[in-house]
C-alpha cells in the first residue's frame, strides 16, 4: 500500500489551508445561523419554514451521509467525489443568485419552496463532498499534526470569515433585498470554486475499500460497529443532544426579526458579530492547541448552550445587547466544531475513517427532527418553550461527554 510521505504530508497540510481560507471568503455570504435564516424569513417564510430549513442544512444534510457514505466507503480514491460535490454546490450557489437578480418577481407566491429547494441541492452536496474529505484528510496529514492543523485551520478560516463578515455587511448596508442577496451568492459561488482549486493539488494516498454490497448491507455493518465500540455511540449520542446547537442561532435570527422588524442592518450585524466571536475562539484554540482537550472543551459549549436562550430572553428589549448573543454564539459553534471533528479523527482509523463519519450521520436524526419541531413549537407555544426543551437536550449530553473519556 502506498505510504503518506513527510513531502505529501506538508503540501497536503497547506492545500487543505487554502481550500480553508477560500472557503471562509465563501462563507459568510453562504451563512447557515444568519444570512440563510434571513432570506428565507425575508422571502415570506414562517417559523415552520425556518425550522425546515434548519433541519435540511444542518440536520437533514448530515443524515444523507449515512446513504453516501454506503457508496462512497467501497472507493479507495475519493478525491474525484470531493470535487464533484464543491461543484455542485457552486451550481447552486449561482442557481440562488440568478434567482434573486432575474426570478424572484416571476415565481411570487413559490420562492420560498424555490429557495428550499436550491439549498437542499446545496446542503446534500455538501454531505456528500463531507465524508471524502474527512476521510482524505485523515490519511493525508500526518496524526501528530492533526491538532495543530485543526487549530490553525480555524484560525485562517476566522480571519477569511471576518473578511467575508464585514464584505457582507457592507453590501446588506448599501443595497436592497434581492440585490444585496444575489451580490452575496454570487460572490460565495466565485470563492468556493477557487476553494476547490486546492483539491485538484491535494496527493490522496490508495485507502481502504471494504466490499459492501449496497447501502442496506452498510447500514448493518455501521449498527454493528456502533453496538461493538462504545466511543462510536456516545459520539453519535453528543450529536443527537449537544449538536441541536448548530441550529440555534437560526432561531435566534427569527427571534430578532420578530422582535426588531424597524432595525436597519440587522443581518449584517449579526452575522458580524458572531464572526468576532468565532475569531477570537479560533485564534485562541489556535495559541492553546497544545494544551486543550477536546472533552473538556464540549463542557464549555454545554454551559454556553445553557446561557445563550437566557441571555435571548433578558436582552430581548434592547437590541444593541441582543446582538452580543450573536459574539457567544459565534464561540459556542467554533469550540463546538473543533471539538467533534478532533474526537472524529481520534476514535478512527485509517481503515474506518469513511464508515464513522457515515454513522455520524445517524447522530443528526434526531437534530433534523428537533429542527422541524422547533419551527412548530415556536409557532405553537412560543420561544419560551423551544428554549426550555433545547436546554434540557444539551444538558444531557454531559452523560455521553463523561463517557467517550476522551484523552487529547
Amino acid at each position: 500500500m502506498q505510504r503518506l510521505t513527510e513531502k505529501m504530508a506538508k503540501g497536503n497540510f497547506w492545500w487543505f489551508l487554502w481550500h480553508s481560507g477560500f472557503l471562509a471568503l465563501a462563507s459568510s455570504f453562504m451563512d447557515v445561523d444568519t444570512v440563510m435564516p434571513s432570506v428565507v424569513a425575508d422571502s415570506g417564510g414562517s417559523p415552520l419554514h425556518i425550522g425546515l430549513l434548519v433541519s435540511i442544512m444542518i440536520g437533514g444534510s448530515s443524515v444523507t451521509q449515512l446513504f453516501f457514505a454506503s457508496y462512497l466507503y467501497r472507493k479507495r480514491y475519493k478525491k474525484n467525489f470531493l470535487l464533484i460535490g464543491i461543484n455542485l454546490r457552486v451550481i447552486s450557489l449561482i442557481g440562488l443568485a440568478v434567482f434573486f437578480f432575474v426570478l424572484r418577481n416571476i415565481l411570487g407566491s413559490g420562492e420560498v419552496w424555490f429557495i428550499l429547494a436550491l439549498v437542499s441541492v446545496f446542503s446534500l452536496s455538501g454531505a456528500f463532498a463531507n465524508i471524502s474529505y474527512i476521510d482524505i484528510m485523515g490519511k493525508s496529514i500526518y496524526k501528530k499534526q492533526r491538532k495543530s492543523f485543526l487549530s490553525l485551520k480555524q484560525v485562517v478560516y476566522s480571519i477569511g470569515i471576518l473578511v467575508s463578515a464585514l464584505t457582507a455587511f457592507w453590501v446588506l448596508s448599501g443595497s436592497s433585498g434581492s440585490l444585496g442577496y444575489g451580490v452575496l451568492f454570487i460572490l460565495a459561488a466565485i470563492f468556493l470554486f477557487i476553494a476547490s482549486l486546492g483539491f485538484w493539488k491535494l496527493k490522496e494516498i490508495k485507502g481502504v475499500a471494504l466490499p459492501v454490497k449496497s447501502a442496506f448491507a452498510f447500514i448493518r455493518l455501521v449498527i454493528k460497529e456502533i453496538r461493538e465500540k462504545p466511543k462510536l455511540r456516545n459520539y453519535i449520542f453528543i450529536i443527537s443532544t449537544l449538536g441541536n446547537v448548530l441550529g440555534l442561532m437560526s432561531f435566534m435570527v427569527l427571534y430578532a426579526k420578530m422582535n426588531f422588524p424597524s432595525q436597519d442592518l440587522q443581518v449584517g450585524t449579526m452575522l458580524l458579530v458572531k464572526v468576532f466571536g468565532a475569531v477570537m475562539t479560533g485564534s485562541l484554540l489556535f495559541y492553546f492547541s497544545k494544551r486543550f482537550k477536546y472533552g473538556k472543551l464540549l463542557y464549555i459549549v454545554i454551559l454556553l448552550a445553557l446561557l445563550l436562550p437566557v441571555l435571548v430572553i433578558l436582552f430581548s428589549d434592547d437590541h444593541i445587547l441582543f446582538m452580543s448573543t450573536f459574539f457567544v454564539g459565534g464561540i459556542l459553534v467554533t469550540m463546538y466544531i473543533v471539538s467533534m471533528s478532533g474526537i472524529l479523527l481520534e476514535i478512527s482509523t485509517r481503515k474506518n475513517r469513511a464508515l464513522y463519519a457515515g454513522a455520524a450521520g445517524a447522530g443528526s436524526i434526531f437534530p433534523a427532527v428537533f429542527s422541524l419541531a422547533g419551527g412548530w413549537i415556536v409557532h405553537s407555544f412560543g420561544f419560551d418553550v423551544f428554549f426550555i426543551i433545547f436546554g434540557l437536550l444539551v444538558a444531557v449530553s454531559v452523560v455521553f461527554i463523561y463517557r467517550i473519556k476522551c484523552r487529547k
